[in-house]
């Protein structure tokens, strides 16, 4: 048994949206579903600790693999990675499990999908939860454009759109890349700060490579978690994750004329007081574009939230769930 197989309940699996979708399963199957949406570099296994706990308490919870991950399917085209594609695999996972309406949850990149949901899919969301990642408007230009002018060109995301590249250096050594990212916050910090010489902040391929990775420090998973993660990894490589990144230009472009409200449905949004990827103060504006809103922040907590404080964030949520969607 993998270490992965050994902390998750049995996977399952569902032909959606023109490609196999692995998911994990906990609760009763009744009521509202919640799906929980991972982001990078991460998989299903990122919310263990919320499908037992949400699972224990009554919820029907659901979590997939998303595309490109773990054992889900990994398409070759980049524009298989759109935002279409995203949410589309999501309703169709619905579809599949006979489901009308679900809460989505969503930390880091799972996060920008599951705020779009209401957008692409507004008749199949019952509510949405945001872990770390905002509700935001649509930039006035191309975030690429926009982030090589404010961040330079090592910044991982603009590097990210570089091909191949990428994948070579994540994958060189997986176990270093996955130690790494998964830090507490004060290592995580340090990741974010301008190279020497005024060369880009968040230059994750130079600050990787220069990284020691004896250090210890900081460090979040145990042996276990971090195996779980280190074996799917090698097995599939990051080019399906990275994928995502390289539709930030087309999912810009398509998202002209998006609503830039969202009203009559219920959301939560959890920050963390320590993130430097996705601050506290990127979520300021979003009282003003959503009608029915509540808002949190996780104190103490980095970027990993649902893993560095998971007894909070189960807090969080299962308030709101008691409050808005009880069992």
């Amino acid at each position: 048994m993998s270490a992965l197989e050994s902390q998750m309940p049995p996977v399952k699996r569902a032909q959606v949206n023109g490609i196999e979708m692995a998911y994990y399963e906990a609760g009763p199957r009744q009521g509202v579903p919640i799906v929980l949406c991972h982001g990078f570099p991460e998989l299903a296994f990122s919310w263990r600790h919320q499908i037992k706990a949400l699972g224990d308490a009554g919820h029907w919870v659901i979590a997939p693999d998303q595309r490109g991950y773990g054992l889900t399917s990994a398409p070759d085209a980049i524009t298989d990675y759109d935002m279409a594609h995203l949410t589309g695999d999501l309703a169709a996972l619905l579809d599949h499990l006979g489901v009308e309406k679900a809460i989505f949850c969503g930390h880091d990149w799972g996060g920008f999908v599951v705020w779009q949901m209401p957008l692409f899919h507004a008749d199949r969301v019952a509510g949405v939860i945001g872990l770390n990642t905002p509700f935001m408007p649509r930039s006035p230009v191309d975030p690429i454009v926009a982030m090589r002018m404010h961040y330079g060109p090592d910044m991982y995301i603009v590097w990210f759109q570089t091909p191949d590249e990428p994948e070579a250096v994540l994958g060189a050594d997986v176990e270093k890349t996955m130690r790494f990212f998964m830090r507490k916050p004060q290592g995580l910090a340090a990741a974010t700060q301008p190279a020497p010489e005024g060369g880009s902040t968040f230059a994750f391929k130079q600050l990787l490579q220069q990284w020691d990775a004896s250090d210890v420090g900081g460090q979040l998973l145990d042996a276990d978690e971090l195996a779980a993660f280190v074996e799917t990894f090698q097995r599939t490589g990051f080019g399906g994750g990275i994928n995502w990144y390289r539709n930030f230009s087309r999912n810009w472009a398509r998202s002209e004329g998006q609503p830039t409200r969202l009203d009559n449905l219920p959301c939560l949004m959890i920050t963390a007081e320590l993130d430097v990827v996705l601050s506290p103060a990127m979520a300021q504006g979003m009282p003003g574009m959503i009608g029915d809103l509540e808002m949190h922040m996780v104190a103490g907590s980095g970027h990993w939230t649902q893993q560095e404080k998971p007894e909070e964030v189960n807090r969080l949520i299962l308030h709101w769930l008691q409050r808005r969607f009880p069992t």
